[in-house]
């Protein structure tokens, strides 16, 4: 019988230990791609590594947007990688499932019977808001030339707004018009509307959930100021509702507070898909309470991929995973359950103002009732504290907690605040280690206060 030696065919990188490997010994390119490629094993493992360098998203309390997902969404995703949502010729039951989330949205907001609300996904409420504010701009300047009368001076009226409307009045040539806060408030209030729209203000954007203190403004009192103000000048001003957040809090724990489009003034919403709806990053919502209330001209139809498409965005191709996951969440959930999550969240923001209430040197702004699931606090003295609330940001970072520090905006801009959001997946049990965390912070720093407290941020938040 004949005897045959054996041969080693094996990858000769396939069981070194990815720490011997030629690429772990080097310093990772970041000028110039490298000439050959590298197992994915050891790529993978090398830029886990590296991301262990960014903070821990479950301890990042500055962020409003989805940190946690289940393993349905984890493998939607997965499935829908390959997936260009624009394509709606190629992918035509993504696109269904669109239709079908703005279906919903526009229910639970409350739209006019009969499916006349109109509207679509976007890759965040940022993108959606500025698609709001471009119709509200569009029907003011058809307005204006149909009347014979300049449009070449529009204004929008808001109060503390995220920076996505500064965004927008600076690319679109309008006019912002920031009502500043009154001394004892936390956002717009009714009453400072006359002294800030006239005839060129293309729409009021009022918002469900304040970027800095997280509480509503009064939408409806906004609306009955605007009524007051048609009756004495004519001008018949919309509103447009950034409900990034609330948008999804609101249905389900305040589902008397009206805001949505019970009001015949609210002309549109956006909201954040991966905020408070659960989904995972890169989606967001806008709809108009009526198709007419989009302008056609904003509207363009285009032959693509074998198809005709109808489409209003500033970005054209993107993943289609984040809007399938947000149905997935609607179906898994339904109303009982996203109300359930919600109210969770608002129980553990309570715990936590407790707690904060009780430590000694903070006054609260916002207990986490009312509004979204979050605690809002300042110093009540910070020169008998010893300690600015930066200095409190940086003590706690050091035991990776995000929690943000900045001043509230123009005319209390001398108030600084920190803020902590609670969001899906934020559990007691890690609000009671922060806040074990945050009673050691204050003791260190009340028994060594540091030289100089801190007055400037030394880190940022800009969610």
């Amino acid at each position: 019988m004949a005897l045959h030696e054996t041969k080693d065919v094996r990858d000769a990188d396939a069981d070194a230990d990815v720490f011997t490997s030629a690429l772990s010994g080097q310093i990772l390119p970041k000028y110039r791609m490298p000439e050959d490629h590298s197992p994915t094993e050891v790529v993978y493992e090398l830029l886990s590594n590296e991301l262990l360098l960014d903070g821990n998203a479950a301890q990042n309390l500055a962020t409003f947007c989805t940190t946690w997902s289940d393993d349905g969404v984890h493998r939607l995703m997965n499935q829908c990688l390959d997936k260009n949502m624009i394509d709606k010729d190629e992918y035509p039951q993504t696109a269904e499932i669109e239709a079908r989330c703005v279906n919903i949205l526009a229910d639970l907001w409350n739209a006019p019977a009969g499916g006349a609300a109109t509207g679509c996904s976007t890759t965040g409420s940022s993108e959606a808001a500025m698609l709001g504010g471009l119709a509200l701009k569009f029907r003011w300047r058809a307005r204006r030339q149909a009347l014979g009368l300049p449009a070449d001076r529009p204004n929008l009226v808001c109060g503390p707004v995220q920076i996505c409307w500064e965004k927008f009045a600076r690319y679109f040539d309008v006019e912002l018009r920031q009502i500043p806060i009154e001394a004892d408030a936390t956002g717009l209030r009714p009453h400072q509307l006359a002294e800030y729209v006239d005839e060129n203000t293309i729409g009021v954007v009022a918002i469900l959930g304040v970027t800095y203190t997280c509480d509503y403004e009064p939408v409806a009192e906004i609306a009955a100021e605007l009524d007051r103000i048609q009756a004495e000048h004519g001008w018949d001003i919309p509103i447009h509702v950034d409900g990034a957040s609330g948008g999804f809090v609101a249905p389900f724990l305040h589902p008397d507070v009206v805001w949505d489009f019970r009001l015949p003034r609210v002309a549109s919403v956006n909201t954040s898909g991966h905020k408070y709806g659960l989904a995972p990053l890169g989606v967001g919502w806008i709809v108009w309470r009526t198709a007419d209330l989009l302008p056609k001209e904003l509207v363009f139809d285009v032959d693509y991929l074998g198809g005709d498409m109808p489409t209003f965005a500033l970005n054209f191709s993107r993943p289609g995973g984040e809007v399938i996951a947000q149905y997935y969440l609607f179906l898994r959930l339904g109303r009982a359950g996203y109300r359930r999550v919600h109210e969770a969240c608002v129980a553990t923001a309570q715990y936590l103002a407790g707690e904060v209430a009780a430590m000694g040197p903070f006054t609260l702004l916002y207990d986490g009732l009312g509004g979204l699931p979050a605690v809002s606090y300042r110093l009540t003295d910070q020169a008998a504290a010893g300690f600015s609330l930066y200095d409190l940001s940086d003590r706690l970072r050091m035991r990776g907690w995000q929690v943000p520090s900045y001043p509230l905006p123009a005319a209390r801009d001398d108030t600084v605040i920190q803020r902590v959001l609670i969001r899906h997946g934020v559990t007691r049990d890690q609000i009671a280690l922060l806040v074990t965390d945050l009673r050691n912070a204050v003791d260190h720093l009340t028994a060594t206060p540091p030289p100089t407290p801190a007055t400037e941020p030394r880190s940022g938040f800009h969610h």
